[in-house]
């Protein structure tokens, strides 16, 4: 199994960062996402424990349950299928509020089920792309709950 992290801190309340990252539609706003739906509901929150996405991903589709909702600070999820195929233990977003935002930690640990090469194929193929489309909606987030506009009738 490999473990991938990405962080990034966002320049929004803590509320406001864990709200957009776990209503997983907000996704597609990144260039490597190119559906997500929300297919079963969970307990007392769309996104709560119980919750099925389905997400369809550059890199292949994803049917995940959430396991984990404690806003505004955490949330776990399991990918129950894929395609391609992958082993799967852990999903989890945590947010932190710090000075000037909130500190966002994704971490996932999966690899791919391929006899022999598949430590290799997970550290040198998957890795890098998934690490990567965490780094793409992380950003779309960020763009999203920090874009400003101009007061009116400024230049």
């Amino acid at each position: 199994m490999e473990t991938m992290t990405v962080e990034r801190v966002i320049a929004a309340p803590i509320e406001e960062v864990f709200s957009w990252l776990t209503t997983t539609t907000h996704y597609t706003s990144s260039p490597l996402v190119l559906r997500c739906r929300l297919a079963r509901r969970g307990e007392g929150a769309p996104y709560g424990v119980g919750a099925v996405r389905d997400h369809l991903w550059l890199i292949g589709w994803f049917k995940e349950r959430i396991t984990r909702y404690d806003p505004p600070y955490a949330t776990e999820y399991v990918v129950e299928r894929s395609l391609p195929p992958s082993r799967h233990e852990l999903g989890r977003m945590t947010f932190t509020a710090v000075d000037g935002g909130t500190r966002v930690c994704w971490t996932t640990r999966a690899e791919i089920p391929v006899p022999l090469l598949g430590p290799f194929l997970t550290r040198r193929l998957a890795r890098p792309v998934i690490t990567r489309t965490f780094g793409t909606i992380l950003k779309a987030a960020d763009r999203a709950l920090t874009r400003t506009t101009a007061p009116k009738g400024s230049y």
